[in-house]
Parts: C-alpha cells; structure tokens; sequence
C-alpha cells in the first residue's frame, strides 16, 4: 500500500512539473519576439509593527515590468517608506552596550527608507471581473542618512536590509475596453531583517515584521 501510494505521489508530481513545463514556452516567447506587454503598478501601504521593538510603515511605491501572460507580471520598482519608531525607551541606551561601536551612534524615531525590489505578480481568475492576485516583493531597503533608527532594545542600522512584501489582494477592473486598468486592494505583510542591525539584550539583529493594507493602481 505505502509502494501505491508512493507511485500515485510521484505520477502526481511528473505530471504537476510536465504541465508547468508546457507553460514556460509562452512565458519565453513573448520576450524573444520583443511582444512584451508593458505594465505598471503605483501602490501606497501602511502597515503596523508587531512585537515589543517594532515600528510603523507607511509609503508609496512603483512597479514597472512586462506582463507575459494573463496570470503572470514581473517587473522591478521602488519606494519611499516612512518608519516610526513605537515604545522606545532611551533609557535602554544608557545600560552598558554589548558593542561600543554602535553605543554613542545618533538615531531618531522616525526615519525614511528607500527599498527597491524585484516585484512578481500572479493573477487569478479572468480579468475582466474582480479577481484575485498575490503579489511578492523581494529586495533590499536602506535608511536615508547617518542615523539609525532607534527601537525599544536596540537600533536598524543604515546598512543593507533584506525587504520582503508578499500580498494578498483583490482586482477590480475600472474600463471594460481597457482591461488592463484597476484598482488593487490587498492584505500585506512586510518584513525587514540583516545581519547589520544591533539589540541590546543577547547580542542579536533586530527583525522588524508588520502587517497591514495596500491600496493600488494599475494601467
């Protein structure tokens, strides 16, 4: 029995693969034919903190890319985040520093942050109703300035951090003879992590998870 069992899985999964590979030849061709289907994407987020060092987002970004099928867009964008610090607590800043090169460092609460990211689109369902999509943003974010942002127990340094922003949404068409414009609502979750950042208890990075809204237009 574990032996069928094991022989349906493995003929399942072929034949997942073989499907997904029948598909990879309308992906390619449009970008050798030159064919492409330019999109775009403007997008303003909040999102909220989650976990005793935590802070707040709110932002616009762009993505610009090509569609290659109906169900799929990847392109590349940009955005400007504004972070805000909540329940820091600079009395921390005064207990002995685990490293004194970032003790005396200057920070504020509130700083801006540039990401730029690689953004993958996945449509469900027919675009000329109200669909579905997931949207998944991957990159990297930076700190505008000297300063660090000050949290609770540590600092998020102005080095390089690793930007995460998957998405989860809904598409709703505004012209039945430009299929291609919409309104985007969705339920976002966005992290920002590295091995640059500094906490005052045990030495460790401080990760920054939150979730929240995403409102968009896309043409």
């Amino acid at each position: 029995m574990a032996a069928v069992i094991a022989m349906a899985a493995t003929a399942s999964a072929h034949a997942q693969y073989y499907e997904i590979a029948g598909q990879l030849p309308s992906l390619i061709s449009p970008a050798l034919s030159g064919s492409l289907n330019y999109k775009g994407f403007v997008e303003a987020s909040g999102t909220a903190g989650i976990g005793d060092s935590r802070a707040n987002f709110i932002g616009v970004s762009t993505s610009q890319g090509f569609k290659y099928a109906d169900w799929f867009f990847m392109g590349v964008g940009i955005g400007v985040d504004v972070a805000m610090a909540k329940n820091v607590n600079y009395d921390n800043h005064n207990q002995p520093p685990y490293d004194g090169d970032y003790y005396y460092h200057s920070s504020d609460k509130t700083k801006v942050m540039i990401p730029v990211f690689t953004d993958f689109r996945f449509n469900i369902g027919s675009q000329q109703n109200v669909s579905a999509f997931i949207d998944l943003k991957v990159g990297a974010s930076w700190l505008i300035g000297d300063t660090y942002l000050a949290l609770d127990n540590g600092y998020l340094s102005n080095g390089t951090q690793f930007y995460l922003k998957p998405s989860v949404g809904v598409r709703i068409p505004v012209d039945k003879t430009h299929l291609n414009r919409a309104f985007n609502i969705s339920v976002t979750y966005q992290l920002l992590t590295s091995n640059n950042n500094y906490r005052w208890y045990n030495d460790g990075s401080v990760t920054l998870s939150n979730f929240g809204v995403t409102l968009g237009y896309e043409w």
